[in-house]
């Protein structure tokens, strides 16, 4: 039996359709997509459509992670009259018009699971964005073997998670553990998209990660061309995590937020600064 599972797409389609091509050439027997589909990226329509198409012609499953919770939770705000003000309703930029690409189809963002198992002849192949505490609890390749075993189903004989865009495969026990990266923005200084691939053979399941060179340039095209405008200039920042496949925003949000939300200095400053300092540590 294989599986293949894909995860953080982040409305990067030029990465994302590379990564469906390789797939349907290996032909696995099922395919998971492991959430984040949407946001911080320039086609978030085009992915999701395109994701939900797989599913309803192909049984690809979906599930979602904590990107598609933040336009959930914008919309929940949204329609209870209490959307983000100021500082924080710029900083919400990027979700703010996510939301507004995929309106319609929040519905069916609110439908997807956040977790699936798989009950194979090898054992329980189990599935979550993040942990199985909640979707924004990554599973990094630092973490020890105690700190990874706090953060699984030991029970399953393959745990696969994403979120943290940093492949790896480990052995945890009698658990398998394995990260599969980033589709369409991956953090571990290699921009070609990563998705797994895991494979039954009698008993015994392994794991590769798969590296797929895309058209990284049409995705910064339309990153420049139409986040940067729609979504404010918390863009500048994606665009440059897109480049140097990098993560920039985990360090920028805990030194610049609350300055930002409190009105101490503007977004357009905080991301100048920011950007500033990244250059001079480059």
């Amino acid at each position: 039996m294989n599986i293949a599972v894909l995860a953080d797409i982040h409305a990067n389609l030029a990465a994302f359709t590379a990564v469906i091509a390789d797939i349907e050439r290996w032909q696995p027997d099922a395919v998971i997509i492991a959430g984040d589909i949407i946001n911080r990226g320039p086609q978030p329509r085009a992915c999701l459509e395109l994701a939900l198409q797989l599913r309803a012609e192909r049984g690809w499953h979906v599930l979602r992670g904590n990107h598609e919770g933040y336009v959930l939770s914008y919309d929940h705000d949204l329609t209870t009259g209490r959307p983000p003000q100021g500082g924080k309703r710029a900083w919400h930029g990027p979700i703010i018009w996510t939301h507004q690409e995929v309106v319609d189809l929040v519905p069916q963002i609110k439908a997807l699971p956040t977790n699936m198992a798989l009950a194979t002849r090898g054992g329980a192949v189990m599935v979550y964005h993040a942990s199985i505490h909640h979707d924004r609890d990554g599973l990094l390749p630092t973490h020890t073997q105690l700190e990874l075993h706090a953060k699984i189903d030991s029970h399953a004989a393959v745990f696969c998670t994403a979120h943290t865009h940093m492949p790896f495969v480990r052995r945890v026990g009698e658990t398998l553990v394995v990260n599969v990266g980033s589709v369409g923005l991956p953090f571990d200084g290699d921009w070609r998209a990563a998705y797994a691939r895991l494979t039954l053979a009698q008993s015994d399941w392994q794991a590769q990660i798969v590296r797929v060179p895309y058209d990284r340039e049409a995705t910064l095209r339309a990153a420049r061309a139409v986040m940067v405008p729609a979504c404010g200039p918390i863009a500048h920042i994606m665009v440059r995590e897109i480049e140097l496949a990098r993560s920039f925003l985990f360090d920028f949000v805990p030194v610049y937020q609350e300055r930002v939300f409190a009105g101490m200095m503007s977004l357009d400053e905080a991301v100048h600064r920011f950007l500033a300092e990244v250059e001079c540590a480059a």
